[in-house]
């Protein structure tokens, strides 16, 4: 330092000279003196440089208590709007809509201290997540207050008959709720009108006493998560900018609780649940949920879509599969008085089968064919175990009309005419009816149509020849049919009305049936082999007996 050093000193002088013995001083002094005046400016200019640095950090001090002072006043005051969500009854749209005016604040803490931000952003996880799980889990506890109180339990099955002392018929609360196998009016929550209706409020719905199925609060509880969930994400996108799976994380580190608290209470739910329309309705509730929040393009239910349907579909699935073997296992014997009337657990098929079919169609699903399939099968061989119980061939007969017929009757009003229970009901109704119309016809005309089978047989082999020696046969077949022909047919229709309650149409088919075997009888009798025959000319005019048949023609 120059400061502390004295060039003057003799001391200096003297031993400068003693150590340069023989050195001109004038010409050293001036060495001296220049070689300081460069150690002077060079101290200058640092001196200099320094005090610009100085003024910088200067500034930067100002600066720095600025920014020091809006990161404080932006975290008081995001923090104020935070917890002004933690106000009972606050609508939080509010807030969140002012908090999005502000969004370039969190962006200026984002670029000037992250750990405020991160602080932000943290309080409004902890307390937006605290008030969802309280909301939904008040709201959801609520909802259950209004649902039926009685409900399908284990012995509810298809194959459980009304005697038993379970079974549902016998219980009073049935009048009173939803059938377990009939949809009725329940369908109508997939309508787009109700599926995004306005949710249900509890405390209105209990004043009212009014009672629900499972799925109306399902559905309520999950468009109430659906429009939050989605109005959610949006926001916490556009706020803390974060998209990809950072938005995802972001969102589930606020609704994660909410969502497993749905589904912890589901499961509970589900495991004694058997109900299965519910259960399939609820299923279809959140294909239709999934597909809204794919169009709004958000991604953030996904998972829990997913894991409620794996939830759901193995209970569909099993309830189902009770049904079936429930129906296998029926015991004629115990299933009370025989009657051709169709059977309720016929009937019962029908309405489930019919729901589920309609439902299905609207958004198919194989899972559920093949278990409708498995169920068609059960269904049908029930009916055939139950008609043989019958001794007579016609009471078997007319068991298994009726029972197609019902059955038939149920599915079309709700299911396509192409579905395959359809088709099949319709091809073994068509099948049980000609041979229905055949022994309606054989007691009073058995003896012509099997004479007439016989020749037109023997026909096509140009055979007929053989039968020339029947004319007593045929003369006995001619005066029988002559003399009672009137009577049976009106025997026939009368009787056919009355075993027979849904079917007009099969008297008219044996009547048109008649006419055919008639008309062949005529036929037969104008060939070469039989033409000679006297008694042909007492046969009844063809046109004469399908203008009395006529008169049997039934008014639709």
């Amino acid at each position: 330092n120059l400061g502390e050093l004295d060039l003057t000193t003799d001391e200096f002088i003297l031993d400068e000279v003693d150590s340069k013995a023989g050195v001109d001083l004038r010409q050293y002094s001036k060495q001296v003196e220049s070689e300081l005046q460069r150690i002077e400016q060079a101290s200058i200019k640092d001196y200099i440089k320094e005090s610009q640095n100085i003024a910088l950090l200067h500034n930067q001090i100002t600066a720095c208590d600025s920014i020091l002072e809006a990161v404080s006043k932006i975290r008081e005051f995001i923090l104020q709007k935070i917890y002004s969500f933690r106000k009972p009854m606050t609508n939080y749209q509010i807030p969140q809509n002012t908090l999005l005016k502000y969004r370039f604040f969190y962006q200026f803490l984002l670029a000037n201290e992250r750990t405020v931000a991160k602080e932000m952003r943290d309080e409004y996880v902890d307390t937006m997540s605290k008030i969802y799980y309280s909301y939904f889990k008040s709201y959801s506890g609520r909802l259950l207050k209004v649902q039926y109180e009685e409900v399908a339990d284990k012995d509810d099955l298809m194959g459980v008959e009304d005697t038993a002392k379970k079974g549902f018929f016998s219980k009073p609360s049935l009048r009173s709720r939803n059938t377990i196998f009939t949809v009725g009016q329940r369908g109508g929550i997939l309508s787009p009108a109700e599926l995004e209706g306005p949710i249900l409020v509890p405390h209105t719905a209990q004043r009212g006493d009014s009672r629900y199925p499972y799925e109306t609060l399902f559905r309520s509880q999950h468009y109430a998560l659906l429009d939050n969930g989605c109005r959610e994400f949006l926001f916490l996108s556009d706020f803390f900018m974060v998209t990809g799976n950072a938005a995802l994380d972001l969102f589930n580190s606020i609704m994660g609780k909410t969502l497993s608290m749905f589904l912890k209470s589901m499961s509970t739910y589900v495991s004694d649940c058997y109900d299965s329309i519910a259960v399939f309705l609820c299923i279809h509730i959140v294909l239709r949920f999934r597909a809204v929040t794919g169009k709004r393009s958000i991604p953030a239910l996904d998972k829990y879509w997913e894991a409620v349907l794996e939830l759901l579909w193995p209970r569909f699935e099993l309830i189902l599969e009770m049904n079936i073997s429930s129906i296998r296992n029926t015991d004629p014997q115990k299933l009370g008085v025989l009657d051709t009337r169709p059977h309720y657990i016929t009937r019962r098929y029908a309405e489930f089968s019919s729901a589920i079919v309609s439902i299905n169609q609207t958004f198919p699903n194989e899972r559920t064919n093949a278990l409708l399939g498995q169920l068609l099968v059960e269904v049908e061989n029930f009916v055939l175990k139950m008609a043989a119980e019958f001794p007579s061939r016609r009471d078997q007969l007319i068991f298994l009309m009726n029972n197609y017929d019902m059955m038939l009757s149920v599915l079309m009003e709700r299911a396509a005419d192409d579905s395959k229970e359809v088709e099949g009901f319709q091809q073994l109704l068509l099948a049980r009816t000609q041979e229905f119309i055949e022994e309606i016809l054989s007691p009073p005309f058995g003896g012509m149509i099997s004479f007439v089978k016989e020749a037109e047989a023997l026909m096509e082999k140009g055979q007929l020849d053989r039968l020339k020696n029947d004319e007593a046969r045929i003369t006995q077949l001619v005066r029988g049919l002559s003399s009672s022909w009137k009577q049976s047919v009106e025997a026939m229709t009368s009787s056919g009305k009355h075993t027979h309650h849904h079917f007009l149409f099969v008297p008219q088919g044996a009547l048109t049936q008649l006419i055919q075997y008639y008309h062949g009888f005529h036929k037969v009798l104008n060939q070469p082999t039989f033409r000679s025959l006297a008694v042909r000319s007492e046969l009844i005019n063809l046109h004469h007996l399908m203008v009395e048949v006529k008169k049997h023609k039934p008014n639709f």
